[in-house]
This record gives C-alpha cells, structure tokens and sequence, in this order.
C-alpha cells in the first residue's frame, strides 16, 4: 500500500524544495512512507547504476564522451535524472523528472543502510557515489553550479581584480587550461590547500603560502572533497543506527542481502538441462570455466574431493550449466570414489547434499547459483579449501603463478594483477575472459560464473549457445526432471502471495546473492 508524502499532505510544490533541484548533498534523509516492493525496486536499480558506474571507471577514462554516453543510457532505462534543466511542465514519457528526483533521493538512503556495515561495503558506495556525483555535477550548467555552491553553503572567497592582475602569469602557468585571456574573464576561489589536496597532487593549481587558486572550472574537486567527507560521517552515524532498523523484520532480511546482491539475469532456471554430457567437464573446464570453477574443477580431479563449501559452489555452478540431478549424483559419486570413499559411505553421507541443492531434500528449496558477489564477500575459503574466489583470496604471487600455469600473457597478469590491486575483482575476471579468449573488449559487465560459461560458448561456437548432445535417452530423462521442476515453479507461481510473504518473497529474490 503507498502512503501519501508529508510533503503532499502540506499541498507544497513538488517541484520546489528538495526535489527542486537536480542535485543535492543527500543531508536531508527521506520522510515520507514507502511500499516495500518500492523500498526493494529504488535499492535494486540504484544498486545496477552503481555497478555500471564501476564497470565504465576501469573500462572507460571518467566523463569521456564514451563513458558520458553509456552512463546517460543506463540513466535512462532505470529511471533516474540526468537532465539537469528538465522541466515537468515538458511533456515527456515515463515517470516525471519529480519521481526520478525522488527514487535518486530515496535510493541512496537505502543503500546507506546496505552499505554501512563494513569498512569494505563504505569505501566501495562512497566511491561510486562520488563518481556519480562527480558526473552529474559537471553536467550542470555554469549557472546551476553557482546556485548549488550557494544552496551549499560553500562560499568560498574568490580572489580581487587586483590581485588577479599579481599573479597573472603565476595562475596561466599553473592551472590548466587556463589562459591570460580565460583568468580575466572567470573566477579564481582562494581555498585552504588540504581541501584540495587532489588538484595539488596534480599540479594543476597555484598554491602560496598555505592556499590554492582554483579557477571555477575545477571547483568540481572541492565539492567532491565536501560530498566524500559528508557521506562517510553519514554512513559512520548510520551504522550506529542498525540495530534499531534490524529490528524491522520486514527491511533485515532485504539489507541483509543488499549488499551481495547480484542484479542480473537469473540462473537457478536450468535451461540447458541435457545439453552438456560428464564426458564434456574436462574440456569445458579449460575452455569455459571462470577460473574459481577452473581451480575447484582441478582440485577435485586432483584429491576426488572437496570440502562443503566446494562442493555447494562448484555443484550449484555445474547444476546452472545445465547437469541434471542424474548427472550430478553420477559425477559426483564416481569422483568421490576414486578416493577414500567408498559407495555406500557416498550414499550416505553426500548424496542427500546433492538432492537437497536440486530441491528434492529437506526443504525443498531450489538453490540458486552462486553469483560472483556471494563468491567474493561471504564464506572465505581456510586452510584446505578450495572455494572463493582466486582474484579476492588467493595471494597474488600464488595467483600470478596459476596464470602462468593457465598460459596467460605476462602483460595480461600485469592488467590483472592491477585490477586485483585496486580490489576489483570482477573486472579482474573479465579481464581474464578477455585474455583467454582473444578479444579486445568484452560486451557485457561480468556479475555470475554462470554468465561467463554461456559468454564463452557464445564466443566459441561464433554467437551460437550450446550444442546439444546426441544422447536421446539421456536427453529426454533430463527432459522430465526438467518439466518435473518447471511444473513446480508453475504451481509456485499460481499460489496466492499474501503480505505475510512478502518479506519470504523479497528475501528469496536476494537468496542468489
């Protein structure tokens, strides 16, 4: 149910106040109620708009036009501002720029709540929000830059007539982009140096005596510096606010999630059920495995077993490329008793575990894939482990060394090497895609091991999916587990969903996290 805004009970303008600007500092929190299909809707879009903004920073030079461009795409299809002078009054389709203003607003709070926990969560939103900030505050024009510095109290002190005519030659030497003819015509701000510490690392600004001589046009870093430092104070004070928020049951289950959750397609739907034959696995795995598959693949040749948590990550991966519950049973037995197990051991200790991720044990639940998020943040592997993720919890000098071992370039594992540096794994996977297969530039933004087994073939049978195996008997018993599990979604999908479920719905919708 949607309750009207304190807002709208006043009968103000929409369109002024907070909403009346395309920008803000985010200072004022939301005060209006929200539905929790909306509260769920405004994390998971801001959530893809983030993850886009990392994706195009190592992939594109920031506020490049190729950045700007893709960056006003993704804008659009999720429904937030990026026009700075739009109007309601304009007609236009889809929400008004007043609803974009208030999903961004109401968005970033959410988030706030997601991301305060750790001090990895804060510094990774604090970064992407400020690289969104840093965009949307250059789209605005040179007008609507002054007002926001007013609005924002930042009223730093621009230098005399004078004293410009001093320090001409000073100020066209040291600032960039600026000329005799640029200093007379704009403004130069006066600012204490710490507050501008980036553009005198840069050596792009005049600095004497303790201050720096910022032209207008790079006022953009001070503002970044004031957003940065609001939003850590904000996300320490939010911390300190979730135990009372945790007490919520309907929002836990969603922030508990929010933070690892994978956004993209969903591959707990097992469309490829009899297209891939056990006798595949070993060249698939050195073909199309992502590398913490490849590993789990390796070691479980190696020793004929893996500990639960290998066994849960590498089984969900193998079960999502398309291996029936037969396949499974008969893969994992026939490994398992190369070792110290026997058969019946197999059967009684790990074969209901295989069940039970199909859905056919205990709760019946359907287990979804493990995204690269669930890899990478929860369940570290320890000593004798084999799971996780090689880009996030392998040394690098041990990782350098697997990718020798996998022949990959040594400017390659330097690019790699790089990314994991900056604690950017999932770009050091795809990156690793990118290698292994010979192309210049990914096209897509890798979120889920399952999503690059199906990049891979598309890349290796030229643009085309899987082929399917010549196994009809095979085929037609994969068939049936396969109507047998879509029958039962079906049927799921009928049941009537009453509120009392909805919180069950929205926690399952992060369970592939």
């Amino acid at each position: 149910m949607q309750f009207p805004s304190r807002r709208r009970k006043n009968n103000i303008n929409p369109q002024t106040e907070l909403y009346g600007h395309a920008l803000q500092f985010y200072g004022q929190p939301p005060l209006e109620n929200i539905s929790l299909s909306e509260f769920e809707t405004f994390a998971v879009d801001r959530l893809k708009l983030l993850k886009t903004i990392e994706n195009l920073g190592v992939s594109y030079v920031k506020l490049s036009e190729q950045y700007a461009k893709k960056l006003e795409t993704e804008f659009k299809n999720l429904n937030f501002p990026y026009r700075p002078d739009a109007d309601d009054r304009k007609i236009q389709s889809g929400p008004s720029e007043y609803e974009k203003r208030r999903k961004d607003h109401i968005s970033h709070f959410i988030l706030r709540l997601a991301y305060c926990q750790t001090e990895d969560l804060r510094r990774w939103f604090i970064q992407q929000e400020v690289d969104l900030f840093r965009y949307r505050f250059n789209d605005l024009p040179p007008k609507h830059k002054l007002e926001f510095l007013h609005r924002n109290n930042l009223q730093y002190d621009t230098i005399s007539v004078e004293e410009k005519k001093t320090l001409l030659d000073k100020l066209v030497n040291s600032s960039y982009a600026v000329s005799g003819i640029t200093v007379e015509d704009q403004d130069f701000y006066k600012v204490p140096f710490q507050d501008a510490l980036d553009l005198v690392r840069t050596r792009k600004v005049y600095l004497k005596a303790g201050y720096v001589y910022i032209p207008h046009q790079d006022i953009v870093t001070i503002v970044l510096n004031d957003f940065r430092t609001r939003l850590s104070k904000a996300l320490a004070l939010t911390a300190r606010s979730l135990p009372a928020v945790h007490s919520d049951e309907r929002l836990q289950p969603l922030l508990n999630h929010l933070s690892h959750a994978y956004v993209g397609q969903d591959y707990s739907i097992q469309k490829n059920v009899g297209k891939i034959s056990l006798e595949q696995i070993d060249s698939l795995s050195g073909k199309s495995f992502p590398l913490c598959m490849r590993q789990l693949h390796q070691n479980l040749r190696e020793s004929h077993h893996l500990r639960h948590g290998g066994r849960m990550q590498y089984g969900l991966f193998l079960k999502g490329i398309g291996l029936s519950l037969e396949q499974a049973l008969q893969f994992w037995r026939s490994e398992f008793i190369r070792g110290k197990v026997d058969a019946d051991k197999f059967d009684k200790a790990y074969a209901y575990g295989i069940r039970h991720m199909f859905g056919k044990e205990g709760k019946r639940a359907d287990y979804t894939p493990y995204s690269c998020m669930k890899v990478i943040l929860s369940n570290p592997p320890s000593q004798g482990d084999h799971h996780g993720c090689p880009f996030r919890h392998s040394d690098p000098e041990l990782l350098k060394q697997k990718l020798q071992f996998y022949k990959v370039s040594p400017s390659g594992i330097s690019q790699i090497l790089e990314l994991v540096k900056g604690m950017h794994y999932q770009l050091a996977c795809q990156k690793y895609f990118e290698l292994t297969h010979n192309i210049e530039e990914a096209s897509f933004s890798l979120n889920h091991p399952n999503q690059y087994f199906i990049e891979s073939q598309r890349v290796l049978g030229g643009g085309k999916d899987i082929k399917r195996e010549m196994d009809t008997p095979q085929r037609s018993q994969d068939n049936a587990v396969a109507k047998g599990s879509g029958a039962a979604r079906e049927a799921a999908a009928n049941a009537p969903q009453g509120l009392a479920e909805m919180t069950e719905d929205l926690d399952s919708f992060f369970q592939d996290a």
